[in-house]
């Protein structure tokens, strides 16, 4: 009787999404804090944040709400699309040396081990010789 009761409650809102989810565990994060450091502001801010988690999650309002996600969850891929950079590039200087062309500052990747050799920028085919 309580399902149904909630069920029918939730037809038609536009319930739980990622930009839900995440907004939930900051404001339990905010609160754990709030309540280390017993201030005030930062529990009223986890609840403010947790009222407007449950306005998102009641909400009729399905265009909004699905612009609201897409919205941070552009955000989240560019954020995680930086670190996914900085570990590739971390993981690939350990087989090669990445080089920097002194004309267009243009990435080249060189393979350790051979010496010192020409190196040809294939972007602008200016020449250079580093060591690998």
């Amino acid at each position: 009787m309580i399902m149904n009761w909630l069920r029918n409650m939730m037809v038609g809102r536009y319930g739980i999404d990622p930009l839900n989810k995440f907004l939930l565990a900051i404001s339990l994060i905010i609160l754990i804090i709030s309540n280390f450091f017993g201030g005030i502001i930062l529990y009223s801010i986890a609840l403010l944040v947790l009222v407007y988690c449950y306005f998102r999650m009641f909400s009729r309002n399905h265009n909004k709400r699905f612009y609201e996600n897409n919205l941070y969850l552009r955000y989240k891929n560019q954020v995680i699309n930086v670190f996914r950079k900085g570990k590739n590039t971390v993981s690939q200087r350990r087989r090669y040396h990445i080089y920097k062309c002194p004309t267009c500052t243009q990435k080249i990747r060189i393979p350790r081990g051979k010496g010192r050799i020409q190196i040809t920028c294939p972007k602008c085919s200016t020449q250079f010789i580093k060591k690998s």
